[in-house]
């Protein structure tokens, strides 16, 4: 398959970041790598009207870099964008000849709203959001964007000059942060929101959040909550979550906040103008919850650029979880037949026993998703191919899944045969008392199915679940003797008695 790199560069107020991606003929791509610099072309922007002399010298010794490593991994094709701080200082139009000249590819100015739709590309591309009502935030070091949609429809765009940079230079000048700056601050965040947006015409259900400032939140909140999962891509953070950390931050110096676990020492002076603009937005917008997006404008800027070069199927817009696992388990030349029917046993069994046992329909779709994946181990290896499975679905980007999903997934996969779930193992352990349960109930139901297709030929289909007293007895139909496959159950039903706290049988 005819495979593509391309490079995408933002040249934002706080940082300049370079994606490097390999897009195939069906428009999926890997990053190649991602780099970044902290370059402040913003500092004192805001009252010198100019890029600093030595913002000027970071800007062109960290771009320089980066086409050495665009031209070292043989990139065909070079986006490249400049945003907030270029947009307003007076030297601009100077700093993007330079560039210019050292990059060998012409520098695109963006305007705001721009930037928002860049953002918005990022966002649909890795949430699922079909049939919900939805706002998008993109945090800069100048700028804030903030797009409105339902379902794959942009409603509205705005950008307001609320960025990082720019509110900690303009308001937030004390260290630790003065009450009656943060008032001032927060008046003026207050009063642009209000002036340009009417929130009862956008009553939303879910807030996506990209750039520094929310995957900074982001990994604080992780480190918190004392999790540990591979990225904070999909990670949900609760408005609660977001005002105590703030408190936290406003009181400390920048000393002490460089300390603070899960932030970057090099965004402690703007990372209280960034989350206070935050807290605003969900404040105003009345958001519990904000989904993280790790990627955000420059993996906009490669989707446009794989559109333009009519790589991007017509109906990726419309992808599902269930495309993505199916990708994934493709890509793992997994035994499709197998897994299907596997999750067909799986879904039945859930579906007579849900109700009952207070399992819920999103923990349905993890149980889904386990079963179609839990043999991919197989590529790595037979031996232990269980465990397998576990890594390579924990370091899998699946689109619609959370980080928290994607570890329950992979480690109801992990469970599907051998050794029963114990406190000891490690990545078990670090899952919550409810998670625990959960993974043992979800893998309780796929190992039991995954016994009753012991041959792997499809021939067992559940049509009935019935409780007597302590035992489910589960109906089997056949299309021929299914003896072996009752065997198969049958060595496979401790976890799910153990979790269910029942006996199982079968009847045919």
């Amino acid at each position: 398959m005819k495979k593509t790199r391309l490079a995408a560069i933002d040249i934002g107020t706080n940082s300049i970041r370079c994606i490097v991606v390999e897009v195939n003929s069906k428009g999926r791509f890997v990053v190649m790598d991602d780099e970044k610099a902290t370059v402040r072309l913003g500092e004192n922007l805001n009252k010198t009207g100019v890029i600093s002399q030595a913002a000027f010298a970071r800007a062109i010794e960290a771009v320089g870099r980066m086409k050495k490593l665009i031209d070292g991994l043989n990139v065909s094709v070079v986006e490249a964008v400049a945003t907030s701080a270029v947009r307003k200082a007076s030297n601009g139009q100077e700093l993007v000849e330079a560039l210019n000249q050292q990059l060998g590819v012409e520098i695109n100015v963006i305007s705001g709203e721009a930037e928002a739709e860049l953002a918005a590309i990022s966002a649909l591309h890795n949430f699922e959001m079909s049939g919900k009502r939805y706002a998008m935030i993109d945090i800069g070091g100048g700028s804030v964007e903030i797009i409105f949609a339902l379902g794959n429809h942009i409603e509205e765009y705005y950008s307001f000059d609320l960025g990082a940079v720019l509110m900690t230079e303009r308001f937030l000048q004390s260290d630790p942060v003065s009450e009656k700056e943060y008032k001032q601050f927060q008046r003026h965040v207050r009063s642009v929101l209000k002036k340009h947006i009417d929130k009862e015409r956008f009553a939303i259900q879910s807030l996506i959040g990209s750039g520094g400032t929310v995957t900074s939140l982001g990994g604080m909140v992780m480190n918190m909550r004392r999790q540990s999962f591979p990225s904070i891509h999909g990670y949900d953070v609760l408005r609660s979550e977001t005002v105590h950390l703030l408190a936290m931050l406003k009181h400390k110096d920048i000393k002490a906040r460089r300390t603070v676990p899960g932030l970057n020492p090099d965004r402690a002076d703007i990372i209280v103008a960034g989350i206070g603009v935050l807290d605003e937005v969900m404040r105003f917008m009345g958001a519990n919850t904000l989904k993280i997006n790790e990627r955000g404008i420059r993996e906009g800027l490669i989707i446009k650029s794989i559109r333009n070069l009519g790589l991007l199927p017509e109906n990726s817009a419309q992808r599902t979880w269930r495309d993505s696992v199916m990708e994934f388990a493709r890509s793992c030349n997994s035994d499709e037949n197998h897994a299907r029917h596997v999750a067909r046993i799986s879904l039945a069994i859930f579906d007579k026993i849900a109700r009952e046992n207070g399992l819920k329909k999103a923990d349905r779709r993890l149980l889904d998703a386990a079963a179609l994946l839990h043999d991919i181990g197989y590529f790595i290896g037979y031996n232990s191919h269980h465990k397998h499975s576990y890594h390579l679905i924990h370091h899998a980007d699946l689109f619609g899944f959370n980080p928290r999903e994607r570890e329950i997934i992979a480690q109801i996969a992990r469970y599907h045969r051998k050794a029963l779930p114990k406190k000891k193992h490690k990545e078990f352990e670090l899952l919550t008392e409810k998670d625990q349960q959960l993974v043992c109930r979800l893998g309780g139901i796929l190992r039991l199915a995954d016994g009753l297709d012991r041959r792997r030929t499809g021939l067992v289909e559940v049509v009935d679940i019935r409780k007597n007293s302590d035992t489910y007895c589960i109906k089997l139909l056949g299309t021929e003797d299914i003896s072996v496959e009752i065997f198969g159950g049958n060595a496979k039903r401790d976890l799910f008695e153990k979790a269910f706290g029942t006996g199982v049988a079968f009847v045919t």
